[in-house]
């Protein structure tokens, strides 16, 4: 079963009673550079890991907290149906290409034979008819047999002849590949099996899942044995590119930033500042947010600006956690 969002929720909220906390001490507190330094937090933008196929929870290969590399395994969906969908695919093809090089390359050698048989036979007694016929005319003007025989053994020779070209005629036919239409529909098919086939070991690819960034596994969704439905979330990941800082700024200290621009990030048990770009200038006004209630800022209009840190320190940082941003 899946995990309920609450927990996720508390954590945010509790974040977001701390960073209260330190804004309202934030702002009793005295600041020479005020106009320089804005309250902010860290915000992060999860990516929700899936499969586009439906199955049970085989393998979990992460674990909360975990970081893990490109390409990592992070986990694997019960496959059986779909290897066996693989192979028949594959088999299938086989199937199909060994009938298109069967229809290329015309009878079979056996076949042939039988064929090349038939014209050894056809020739023999062309021979023997034509014999005879030399023979008939010899003895038909030497006045030994009558018209008819003759006429007989030259129609004899004639059919003989006949059948040695029909079964010359025959046996080039064998060994021509089928027409033209023929191979273009099996190889129609043969296209076919390989899309079929590719599909297959799409759907079975589809079974196991690994991280396409680097990054932190924030939290897993299901265990072991628990069924997935098609595109539910089994691992939630927080690339490092991903964290970044979230402040507000009065409309007056808006022309100091622009993009690209590097502010510092100072926060509670930071041993240094962490440099951030600016990656984000709101271009609408909103009201100050609930959670400042510093006497500077409230009841102002204020932009929101998001910055993200540098790659080596964002996963240092922690989404809600309360931050200063200072313009150096």
């Amino acid at each position: 079963m899946q995990r309920p969002e609450r927990a996720n929720k508390l954590v945010i909220a509790a974040a977001a009673v701390a960073a209260a906390t330190y804004f309202l001490l934030s702002g009793c507190t005295p600041n020479r550079e005020s106009e320089s330094v804005w309250q902010g937090y860290v915000e992060a933008e999860y990516v929700d890991v899936s499969s586009s196929q439906s199955g049970r929870l085989d393998h979990l290969s992460v674990t909360r907290g975990q970081q893990v590399a490109l390409g990592a395994s992070l986990f694997a969906l019960e496959a059986a149906n779909e290897a066996a969908a693989q192979r028949q695919a594959q088999q299938q093809l086989d199937a199909t290409e060994a009938q298109l090089a069967d229809i290329k390359h015309g009878k079979r050698p056996q076949e042939q034979a039988v064929t090349r048989a038939q014209l050894e036979q056809a020739q023999a007694a062309a021979k023997k008819a034509s014999i005879q016929l030399n023979r008939d005319q010899i003895q038909y003007q030497a006045g030994g047999i009558a018209k008819q025989q003759l006429d007989d053994s030259r129609a004899a020779f004639d059919m003989a002849t006949a059948q040695v070209l029909q079964w010359q005629s025959q046996l080039a036919v064998d060994r021509l590949p089928n027409r033209d239409a023929q191979i273009r529909a099996q190889q129609a098919q043969v296209d076919a099996s390989q899309a079929a086939l590719e599909q297959a070991e799409w759907k079975l690819a589809q079974k196991t899942v690994s991280a396409t960034r680097t990054g932190l596994v924030f939290d897993t969704m299901y265990r072991e044995g628990e069924w997935v439905a098609a595109g539910n979330p089994v691992v939630r990941m927080l690339p490092p590119e991903n964290v970044k800082a979230r402040f507000f700024v009065p409309e007056a200290a808006l022309g100091k930033l622009h993009l690209n621009q590097m502010v510092a990030l100072r926060c509670d048990g930071c041993q240094k500042e962490v440099a951030a770009r600016i990656s984000y200038i709101a271009t609408n006004a909103e009201y100050t947010p609930p959670i400042i209630y510093s006497n500077e800022s409230r009841h102002k209009l204020v932009f929101m600006i998001e910055a993200h840190p540098a790659a080596g320190y964002a996963l240092k940082l922690h989404p809600g956690q309360p931050l200063e941003v200072i313009l150096k």
